[in-house]
């Protein structure tokens, strides 16, 4: 969605809110596709100062796999980006400055940008999630581990002895 920004460039303090929809559910992460139901993307378009702000929040519910124990959980994603739109940049100090293109800005490429960097490399459910157990499989946010407690060989005679005190 591309906005032509040449009256809110040149008049001092106005602004010009947008809100929208994206289909973002063609972005892969780690193997799965969570983003299933659409992005809402509040966005706005402020001068102040001279200066052309753009913030955004976007907002979605995402249907995730924990990476640590396999269940399947849905999450609420929000993300918060701002930046500076100019015509031109005055120093490479900040990646923040976004150059316009004859006057306009693909507000939706820059909302997909700023979701696909805040996402998350990994999964949990939950933050004190204990996973699967790697010896016998069980989810352990559920039950008990089965494995039996392996001996060490080398203290396995000690075992031995203490068994035949008990």
């Amino acid at each position: 969605m591309r906005l032509n920004v040449n009256k809110l460039l040149h008049t001092p303090d106005t602004r010009q809110d947008i809100r929208f929809e994206m289909d973002l559910s063609d972005l892969e992460f780690g193997g799965s596709y969570p983003v299933s139901r659409p992005v809402v993307v509040d966005c706005r378009l402020e001068n102040k100062a001279g200066l052309l702000l753009c913030g955004m929040t976007l907002t979605t519910t995402l249907h995730c796999i924990c990476d640590r124990c396999g269940e399947a959980y849905d999450a609420d994603k929000t993300t918060r980006y701002d930046c500076v739109l100019a015509e031109a940049r005055e120093s490479d100090e900040s990646d923040d400055i976004i150059l316009l293109d004859n006057d306009e800005v693909d507000v939706e490429e820059l909302a997909r940008d700023a979701f696909i960097l805040d996402m998350d490399t990994k999964f949990l459910c939950s933050e004190d999630c204990r996973g699967l157990c790697p010896g016998c499989g069980v989810n352990l946010n559920r039950e008990n581990c089965r494995c039996k407690k392996a001996v060490d060989p080398r203290l396995a005679k000690l075992a031995q002895l203490l068994q035949k005190d008990e």
